[in-house]
Protein backbone atom coordinates (compact mmCIF):
# COMPACT_ATOMS: atom_id res chain seq x y z
CA UNK A 1 0.00 0.00 0.00
CA UNK A 2 1.26 3.43 -0.65
CA UNK A 3 1.51 6.17 2.17
CA UNK A 4 -1.43 7.15 2.16
CA UNK A 5 -2.94 4.41 2.47
CA UNK A 6 -0.26 3.33 5.59
CA UNK A 7 -1.53 6.39 6.57
CA UNK A 8 -5.09 6.13 6.71
CA UNK A 9 -5.11 2.47 8.50
CA UNK A 10 -2.64 3.65 10.92
CA UNK A 11 -3.80 7.06 11.89
CA UNK A 12 -0.36 8.81 11.52
CA UNK A 13 0.53 11.43 8.95
CA UNK A 14 1.80 10.82 5.61
CA UNK A 15 3.99 13.62 7.12
CA UNK A 16 5.16 11.90 10.57
CA UNK A 17 5.64 8.66 8.75
CA UNK A 18 8.71 10.34 6.82
CA UNK A 19 10.12 12.19 9.79
CA UNK A 20 9.73 9.03 11.65
CA UNK A 21 11.33 7.19 8.90
CA UNK A 22 13.99 9.81 8.60
CA UNK A 23 14.89 9.63 12.00
CA UNK A 24 14.92 5.94 12.29
CA UNK A 25 12.07 5.69 14.53
CA UNK A 26 10.64 3.16 11.78
CA UNK A 27 12.08 1.37 9.41
CA UNK A 28 11.98 2.87 5.55
CA UNK A 29 9.53 0.55 3.90
CA UNK A 30 9.95 -2.08 0.58
CA UNK A 31 9.86 0.34 -2.50
CA UNK A 32 7.94 0.01 -5.38
CA UNK A 33 9.99 -0.26 -9.25
CA UNK A 34 8.40 3.49 -9.15
CA UNK A 35 10.29 4.33 -6.78
CA UNK A 36 7.18 4.91 -3.65
CA UNK A 37 6.92 3.71 -0.97
CA UNK A 38 5.03 0.17 -0.37
CA UNK A 39 3.96 -0.67 2.89
CA UNK A 40 2.89 -3.72 4.50
CA UNK A 41 0.30 -4.55 7.19
CA UNK A 42 3.37 -5.13 9.64
CA UNK A 43 4.42 -1.46 8.73
CA UNK A 44 0.72 -0.37 9.65
CA UNK A 45 0.73 -2.29 13.22
CA UNK A 46 4.45 -0.44 13.89
CA UNK A 47 2.93 2.79 12.85
CA UNK A 48 -0.29 2.32 15.10
CA UNK A 49 2.22 1.23 17.74
CA UNK A 50 3.97 4.47 17.82
CA UNK A 51 0.38 6.38 17.14
CA UNK A 52 -0.75 4.50 20.65
CA UNK A 53 2.36 5.74 22.31
CA UNK A 54 2.29 9.14 20.97
CA UNK A 55 -1.48 9.67 22.17
CA UNK A 56 -0.26 8.93 25.40
CA UNK A 57 2.48 11.43 25.51
CA UNK A 58 5.18 9.64 25.29
CA UNK A 59 8.41 10.64 24.10
CA UNK A 60 10.06 9.43 20.53
CA UNK A 61 13.28 8.31 22.38
CA UNK A 62 11.09 5.94 25.29
CA UNK A 63 9.00 5.09 21.73
CA UNK A 64 12.26 4.12 20.25
CA UNK A 65 13.04 1.80 23.34
CA UNK A 66 9.36 0.47 23.57
CA UNK A 67 9.58 -0.72 19.62
CA UNK A 68 12.66 -2.55 20.86
CA UNK A 69 10.98 -4.58 23.67
CA UNK A 70 8.19 -4.99 21.58
CA UNK A 71 9.89 -6.55 18.82
CA UNK A 72 11.77 -8.72 21.40
CA UNK A 73 10.29 -12.03 22.59
CA UNK A 74 12.51 -12.22 25.18
CA UNK A 75 11.80 -9.07 26.93
CA UNK A 76 10.47 -8.75 30.58
CA UNK A 77 7.55 -6.98 31.34
CA UNK A 78 9.70 -5.50 34.20
CA UNK A 79 11.60 -3.16 31.96
CA UNK A 80 8.36 -1.79 30.19
CA UNK A 81 6.44 -1.76 33.48
CA UNK A 82 9.55 0.83 34.66
CA UNK A 83 8.93 2.72 31.43
CA UNK A 84 5.51 3.24 31.59
CA UNK A 85 5.63 3.95 35.79
CA UNK A 86 8.43 6.48 35.01
CA UNK A 87 5.82 8.60 32.32
CA UNK A 88 3.04 8.06 34.78
CA UNK A 89 5.42 9.96 37.27
CA UNK A 90 6.02 12.88 34.40
CA UNK A 91 2.77 13.07 33.60
CA UNK A 92 1.73 13.87 37.36
CA UNK A 93 4.33 16.16 37.65
CA UNK A 94 2.66 17.84 34.30
CA UNK A 95 -0.51 18.03 35.87
CA UNK A 96 0.71 19.75 38.71
CA UNK A 97 2.19 22.48 36.64
CA UNK A 98 -0.88 22.99 34.77
CA UNK A 99 -3.18 23.11 37.66
CA UNK A 100 -0.82 26.08 39.02
CA UNK A 101 -0.78 28.08 35.74
CA UNK A 102 -4.70 27.26 35.72
CA UNK A 103 -4.45 28.37 39.62
CA UNK A 104 -2.50 31.92 38.55
CA UNK A 105 -4.17 32.29 35.98
CA UNK A 106 -7.85 32.68 37.32
CA UNK A 107 -6.42 34.48 40.18
CA UNK A 108 -5.19 36.77 37.60
CA UNK A 109 -8.59 37.19 35.81
CA UNK A 110 -10.86 37.01 38.84
CA UNK A 111 -8.52 40.57 39.95
CA UNK A 112 -9.21 42.05 36.58
CA UNK A 113 -12.94 44.13 36.90
CA UNK A 114 -13.14 44.31 33.31
CA UNK A 115 -14.74 47.72 33.42
CA UNK A 116 -12.75 48.98 29.97
CA UNK A 117 -9.97 50.67 32.09
CA UNK A 118 -6.56 50.65 31.09
CA UNK A 119 -5.00 49.69 33.99
CA UNK A 120 -5.03 45.22 34.10
CA UNK A 121 -3.53 43.27 36.72
CA UNK A 122 -3.60 40.40 34.74
CA UNK A 123 -1.27 42.64 31.94
CA UNK A 124 0.48 43.20 35.19
CA UNK A 125 0.98 40.20 36.08
CA UNK A 126 2.13 38.87 32.67
CA UNK A 127 4.53 41.84 32.76
CA UNK A 128 5.40 40.47 36.61
CA UNK A 129 4.86 43.87 37.88
CA UNK A 130 1.80 42.22 40.26
CA UNK A 131 2.66 39.33 42.75
CA UNK A 132 0.21 36.39 40.64
CA UNK A 133 2.60 36.68 37.47
CA UNK A 134 4.55 33.54 38.71
CA UNK A 135 2.00 32.32 41.72
CA UNK A 136 4.35 32.70 43.94
CA UNK A 137 3.74 35.69 45.58
CA UNK A 138 4.96 39.21 44.46
CA UNK A 139 8.98 37.81 44.39
CA UNK A 140 9.11 39.41 48.53
CA UNK A 141 11.09 36.98 50.83
CA UNK A 142 8.17 35.47 52.70
CA UNK A 143 5.64 36.98 51.40
CA UNK A 144 2.69 34.23 51.20
CA UNK A 145 -0.47 33.38 49.11
CA UNK A 146 -2.30 35.85 51.63
CA UNK A 147 -0.18 39.09 50.30
CA UNK A 148 -1.09 38.11 46.84
CA UNK A 149 -4.56 37.95 47.49
CA UNK A 150 -4.40 41.20 49.11
CA UNK A 151 -2.15 42.93 46.86
CA UNK A 152 -4.58 42.02 43.78
CA UNK A 153 -7.96 43.06 45.30
CA UNK A 154 -5.73 46.57 46.11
Amino acid sequence: MNIGQAATRSGVSAKMIRYYEAIGLIPAPARRDSNYRDYDVSDVHRLSFVRRARDLGFPLERIRILLALWGDDGRSNTEVKAIALAHVTELEAQRASLDEMLRVLRRLADSCEGDGRSDCPIIDGLEGLGPQASGKGSGDKGSGEKGSDEACRA
